[in-house]
């Protein structure tokens, strides 16, 4: 078991803790569960799909990354699917404090990465600030979708952003957690290169047109890759680089210990990704950034900005 659980284990009821062991006794735990292991230990501890998601919530908190406000906060979201996704925030010292990562997208964006098409819920320990309400009202699922918090009743992304403003009223069909492939190409053919490639190609950006994409290469040797989700009012946007750190950090790696990455954008883009990027991987001690601008599309053209 990644020793970041092990206290937020210990707290666990001895029903749970003997379902989920054999789950989190690896290293490798990547931070969710399928659908099928939701059954398994729904039914080894009598458990509901919203209890079971509260009594996860000090497991999610306990991937945060807090550096500067110690204060941890673990997100739940449930995809259609029925896999359960983790999420926390993560902070970084010595980067922007725009660079931060809120718990509730972090869950969101760990499900979007891993394929997940809509959720179903999200449930969290603290109640959503105004940023996280409008980063998910960009998502699919709408203002329906549910709000699990402790000691109070069901509510919908609706109740907790009356009167919303979202892609909709910018006539945006295509939402945050559709399906899609921009089709671009860029020259380089290195691996790490092409997952920043496909990275790109399955961000959302319907307001700028600024697709971008990166890939990170940890000293671990694995690759974790992100896309840009834009956001109708923008500042709740989150950057591809926080998208790639969310995979790392939730696959147990370190945000330390980045040894290189890639980064995919349109050469000129509306809205660049560059100077950002650079800058928080400085701080997290990575200087080694390619950027791969993109060429063409499948049809030979580059889409116009």
């Amino acid at each position: 078991m990644h020793t970041r659980f092990t206290e937020a284990f210990s707290s666990l009821s001895s029903e749970l803790q003997s379902a989920l062991e054999p789950i989190l006794c690896h290293d490798s735990f990547p931070a969710m569960f399928t659908t099928q292991q939701v059954a398994t230990i729904k039914l080894a501890t009598g458990l509901d799909d919203n209890a079971l998601a509260f009594a996860l919530l000090p497991l999610a908190a306990a991937c945060a990354l807090t550096p500067v406000s110690h204060f941890n906060v673990g997100a739940i979201a449930r995809g259609i699917s029925g896999n359960l996704y983790f999420g926390a925030n993560m902070e970084f010292s010595g980067a922007a404090i725009q660079q931060t990562i809120h718990a509730e997208q972090c869950s969101v964006t760990h499900a979007w990465q891993r394929g997940e098409q809509q959720l179903e819920s999200v449930t969290v320990n603290y109640t959503p600030c105004g940023h996280c309400r409008q980063f998910m009202n960009e998502l699919n699922s709408g203002t329906g979708l549910k709000i699990h918090l402790p000691n109070r009743n069901v509510a919908t992304l609706a109740d907790y952003l009356p009167d919303s403003f979202g892609p909709k009223d910018l006539n945006i069909s295509t939402l945050l957690m559709d399906k899609v492939d921009h089709g671009y190409k860029i020259q380089a053919s290195d691996l790490l290169s092409q997952q920043a490639l496909s990275a790109c190609n399955q961000s959302h950006a319907p307001y700028s047109q600024s697709h971008s994409g990166i890939a990170l290469e940890s000293d671990s040797g694995e690759i974790y890759s992100g896309r840009y989700a834009e956001n109708a009012a923008f500042n709740p946007s989150l950057p591809p680089l926080q998208a790639a750190l969310v995979l790392l950090n939730l696959s147990g790696d370190n945000c330390l210990k980045i040894r290189r990455a890639v980064l995919v954008e349109h050469h000129a883009p509306q809205i660049s990704q560059l100077a950002a990027t650079r800058a928080t991987l400085e701080a997290l001690g990575c200087k080694d950034l390619t950027l791969q601008t993109i060429v063409a599309t499948e049809s030979g053209e580059i889409s116009p900005l």
